[in-house]
């Protein structure tokens, strides 16, 4: 049995960082392992935060330990919390990692943690270069590196961009299935809990709104004529400039044809979404991996995506899904061929033979392994700053 610390978001933080985190840990404990999690009292501050709330209105997870107590803009809060993580005397410290603005704060947690105790670090990187790049990237990335003994990429593209910053020991692990957000239940129930229409086709993009994620670019392949009669769902919170969106899905030809949950989609909510369309779409101007698709996967719905980041690596094309370019036509012409040509019943099989791979414990079993190596040499003597 391994002392194992999780540090990153989790309770009462809310979206998908957080599911990851606790399912992870869940993981861990079925395997045997004793787990805490530290999680941020103050994790961005209000005026980076575009959402309406980080915060969760859900019940605490039961059977977690999870501490309160990180603040990503204090340092003194770096020393006193990874001070407390020390004292645990931890085999293994696991951190997830996704955007550079974190590195200082928890690049400092990680040197003060294994301080005089040979802790080993293993990371999980969702990204190494960010989607929307600020000054100081590149930095704060180093530092935060420079931390950690070894990493679990979760796309190729991941592990190529960490290449270009460190040597260090890299498995490739598949984003596991998101299987912590219910059964699957009959389209019918789904589309009725949601005020959906029974008998029409629906599309949807799910998630948070951002430039990124190319909602612009759905809304304007809806427009095609061929998808006169495909209804989209968009279920996320905006986190840019709504009226840029509003002026699209307002356009006549998209009339009546788009339903909207723009508010936070609650965890147990999630499952109607996904059980009510008929196909997911991401159309993404940029990405490394989507959580977005191992919820599709989990509820067996085939997929359109974007030639970007890793998202070829988890749908291959006219196989489990359509893979298209990142622009509207293209957009439309896979959409149109998943209804006109009847793709559904194939790639649907396809997934299901596929779902066995992407399990949480092949996750949490390679963690385990790179967590049983020796401790980086000089490890505490990398970085900006070493306190």
């Amino acid at each position: 049995m391994k002392s194992i610390v999780i540090i990153g978001t989790a309770y009462p933080l809310r979206g998908g960082l957080a599911a990851y985190n606790e399912r992870l840990a869940r993981e861990m404990i079925t395997l045997g392992n004793r787990v805490v999690i530290f999680t941020f009292s103050l994790q961005y501050p209000s005026f980076l935060f575009p959402g309406k709330s980080q915060y969760s209105q859900e019940p605490p997870p039961e059977g977690l330990d999870i501490r309160v107590r990180i603040n990503s803009i204090n340092p003194l809060n770096w020393i006193s919390s990874g001070r407390e993580i020390r004292s645990l005397r931890p085999d293994l410290v696991i951190v997830k990692f996704w955007i550079p603005f974190m590195g200082p704060c928890l690049g400092t947690l990680l040197r003060i943690t294994r301080r005089r105790r040979p802790t080993r670090v293993v990371s999980i990187l969702d990204n190494v270069i960010p989607h929307e790049k600020r000054p100081l990237d590149q930095a704060f990335t180093k530092y935060f590196l420079g931390s950690v003994d070894a990493f679990v990429a979760m796309s190729r593209k991941v592990m190529e961009d960490l290449s270009r910053f460190t040597n260090r020991p890299v498995s490739l692990v598949a984003h596991p299935l998101y299987d912590n957000y219910g059964s699957p239940i009959s389209m019918v129930e789904a589309r009725s809990r949601l005020g959906l229409l029974l008998g029409a086709k629906y599309l949807l993009f799910f998630g948070f709104i951002r430039a990124y994620k190319g909602l612009d670019l759905l809304l304007e392949a809806m427009t095609d004529p061929r998808l006169s009669g495909i209804h989209l769902i968009v279920a996320g919170e905006c986190y840019e400039d709504r009226e840029k969106y509003e002026a699209l899905w307002a356009a006549p030809s998209l009339k009546g044809r788009v339903s909207l949950f723009t508010d936070f989609i609650p965890a147990e909510q999630v499952r109607y979404f996904f059980c009510a369309a008929d196909l997911v779409v991401q159309p993404y101007r940029a990405a490394t991996q989507s959580g977005i698709s191992q919820i599709a996967l989990q509820y067996e719905k085939p997929m359109v995506v974007t030639r970007v980041g890793g998202l070829p690596e988890m749908v291959k094309d006219r196989i489990n899904g359509l893979v298209c370019e990142p622009e509207p036509k293209s957009i439309a012409d896979a959409i149109w061929a998943y209804f006109a040509e009847n793709l559904e019943g194939p790639l649907t099989q396809s997934l299901r033979r596929e779902k066995g791979g992407f399990g949480w414990d092949l996750m949490a079993r390679e963690i385990l392994r790179l967590g049983d190596g020796p401790p980086t040499p000089n490890l505490l003597k990398s970085g900006l700053w070493n306190p």
